[in-house]
């Protein structure tokens, strides 16, 4: 998605005092980013998606506030009580709107992707936006990621000033202002104010609704569904509901970013009056589960002609998808852009796609195209042929715009009801991010991107899938799990404003890979990356030294309170003692080299033989990636699959001109680095 960077910025508060706000944008790359107001790389044209730049841009403020106010251990618990005790709203319903909001979490003053502040996510779009410089959209990789026609990627574009009145639900802090008095600053950076201006909504929308200010949760059903800001009627709303009563029943406890447990207590025989709701039909037809909110929103199929007068189409390619391929991938993304932004990007034939797209405020989906048809989102032709696209609105180098526990849940659900529809395994194998899909070759390694980036929580996504990472095997196991504490896993890293500056210290999902097991020690190399040979970097974005939860890797070694895994060709270290680990024992099938093969080939696409193609359809090569597997070398094998190519660079309406050409050759899917490739399975010995 865009991938726009901006630069701090300082705008006078609503008290009359200037309040410093930082804006983490930077380009894709870690080390590749010449200054920090380079525009960021981008894969999509964004001339046409900034008319709705962002009625938000997510900003990180700088408050001492949200914390001042807390003094002791479990001061959070008590502001909720006490602002429940004052509008007189149930504790539980107020806990458990916020929770799906922001799990409690106080994001230290900064708003989320949608423009929402502080714990019960009160949101001011006009503040974030006042304070944001709209920048351009750079080019950068090549989404169809096929050799058989020109290169699809995006070209930079300036950025108009949006307008027109945000919708209702980027706009509920004002309303908690008026019904609170307190001032709009407080409510963003005042962690109680905050929780009061949530209380004081909900006892509003409970009084317009015309029912009492009842102690029973069970009646503050329609309440809830109206807090998003999108009205209690809306499916959005009431998807809403069904999650936050969801959670009343089943209860939560956790530690948040500021150190305090809150603890909502389970209430298993709650009523929730519309949970017949949860069966309503997809809109319009779409391929979602009947429990999220789900509309179709049709990118579009169609041919366009450009300036020098040449026809082209766009924005995906028709097919018969599982029964001409096997669909065998999820690939989560993030927007890198507002979900306006995102809609009006994927409605230009002249632009990409993706399949579905998710809203951070209530987790509402759209889909864009049919899951039969081949989305151009992940720069790789091989897994785009082969894979669903799920763009979520947020930004990987803003790791306070927080992706909402609403979007999450919403998330697992689709991309579970997927899992099932498609008979996709739900592993990291298989779910994959952006990241780690592979350069289809060499040249293109440098330009792939890197969302959803080290602050997605893959650990609570599968979690909430019923697939958390657990230990699999005994203590010693060849195979490992990588799974930190994301909370207390904190490493640094930089880029996120400026190529040197430290990023905002935040949970993550990554452990970082070492020469050797020494904290001192230089990174591991990425030849890809890197081609001089050079080490990787602590960039947020320099994917070269980085393992990330849930996937697997073959242990090399160990010693002491550090592992050593097979990676890019290597030895990697991570510290991982037995205190605190960061990985946890794992099973799978391992490859190696076969006997007599010194080093083996490893691939970024899993392409057919030479022989296999007819006589229409142009060989496609298979180029060797810079990597080497060599001998004594083991790694984690997921899938094994045939070599395919799906040929369709015609425009066909009727779906009935492609091509999916299959070769003899077979091919293993191995976890070679962060990114995944392939291996020719005639190269290889398999360990069960």
């Amino acid at each position: 998605m865009p991938r726009p960077f901006r630069d701090p910025d300082s705008t006078p508060s609503d008290d009359g005092r200037s309040d410093r706000r930082d804006h983490p944008r930077g380009r894709r790359g870690g080390d590749r980013r010449s200054t920090a107001r380079t525009a960021r790389r981008s894969v999509r044209c964004a001339a046409v998606g900034a008319a709705a730049a962002a009625l938000v841009v997510p900003l990180l403020a700088a408050s001492t506030q949200a914390t001042a106010d807390q003094v002791g251990r479990d001061a959070l618990q008590q502001q909720f009580s006490a602002a429940a005790d004052r509008y007189h709203v149930p504790e539980k319903v107020l806990l458990g709107v916020s929770y799906l909001q922001s799990r409690w979490d106080a994001h230290q003053g900064a708003p989320s992707v949608s423009g929402g502040y502080g714990p019960m996510h009160l949101t001011d779009a006009r503040t974030a936006l006042a304070s944001s410089r709209q920048q351009g959209h750079a080019g950068g990789q090549d989404a169809r990621g096929d050799s058989a026609r020109p290169a699809r990627v995006a070209q930079e574009a300036a950025a108009p000033k949006p307008t027109g009145k945000p919708p209702a639900r980027l706009r509920t802090l004002k309303r908690a202002a008026q019904l609170t008095g307190l001032p709009a600053a407080r409510l963003r950076s005042s962690t109680e104010a905050n929780v009061q201006g949530g209380a004081a909504l909900l006892a509003d929308a409970q009084r317009r609704l015309g029912h009492p200010l009842s102690a029973d949760p069970a009646d503050w059903y329609e309440a809830v569904a109206a807090f998003p800001g999108g009205g209690q009627d809306s499916p959005s709303a009431t998807a809403f509901a069904d999650d936050v009563f969801g959670v009343l029943r089943t209860g939560e406890r956790r530690t948040t970013d500021t150190g305090e447990t809150v603890t909502l207590g389970a209430t298993p025989a709650l009523r929730s009056p519309r949970t017949s709701e949860r069966t309503r039909p997809a809109d319009g037809g779409a391929e979602c589960p009947r429990t999220v909110d789900c509309e179709w929103y049709p990118a579009p199929y169609e041919k366009w002609t450009d300036e020098n007068g040449e026809e082209d189409y766009g924005n995906h390619d028709k097919a018969r998808r599982p029964q001409s391929q096997k669909i065998d991938y999820i690939v989560v993304h993030d927007t890198e852009g507002t979900y306006e932004t995102t809609l009006d990007l994927v409605k230009n034939p002249k632009y990409v796609s993706w399949n579905y797209t998710l809203r951070s405020s209530d987790g509402h989906v759209a889909q864009h195209v049919r899951n039969k048809d081949a989305a151009w989102h992940a720069g790789n032709w091989y897994v785009n042929s082969k894979s669903v696209g799920l763009e979520h609105e947020g930004f990987l180098t803003d790791p306070d715009a927080w992706y909402t526990e609403a979007m999450y849940r919403s998330s697992a659900r689709l991309v579970k009801y997927l899992a099932e529809r498609y008979d996709i395994p739900l592993d990291r194998q298989h779910i994959l991010g952006h990241d780690n899909v592979p350069g289809p070759t060499a040249s293109s390694i440098r330009g792939m991107h890197t969302d959803p980036g080290p602050y997605w929580d893959w650990q609570h996504y599968f979690t909430l899938m019923g697939k958390s990472f657990a230990p699999e095997a005994a203590h010693g196991s060849g195979v490992v799990t990588i799974r930190p504490g994301y909370e207390k896993n904190k490493p640094v890293y930089t880029g996120c404003e400026s190529a040197d500056k430290p990023c905002p210290a935040h949970g993550s999902s990554a452990v970082r890979l070492y020469q050797a097991p020494d904290a001192s020690a230089p990174l591991v190399e990425d030849v890809g990356l890197r081609p001089d040979g050079s080490p990787s970097t602590t960039g947020v974005n320099d994917t070269g030294a980085r393992a990330t939860t849930g996937q697997k890797y073959a242990v090399a070694d160990r010693k002491g309170d550090w592992t050593a895994i097979w990676y890019l060709g290597q030895k990697a270290w991570f510290h991982n003692p037995s205190a605190r680990p960061t990985a946890v024992p794992g099973k799978g099938t391992v490859i190696t080299p076969r006997s007599g093969r010194d080093e083996i080939p490893v691939y970024g696409r899993a392409y057919p033989e030479e022989s296999a193609y007819p006589k229409d359809v142009p060989v496609q090569s298979l180029s060797p990636l810079p990597y080497k597997v060599t001998a004594g070398q083991r790694y984690v094998a997921g899938l094994q699959t045939p070599g395919e190519y799906l040929y369709a660079v015609t425009y066909d309406p009727d779906a009935e001109k492609f091509q999916v050409v299959r070769g003899k050759e077979r091919y293993y899917q191995i976890q070679l680095g962060h990114r995944v490739a392939f291996v020719k399975a005639e190269d290889v010995r398999v360990l069960r």
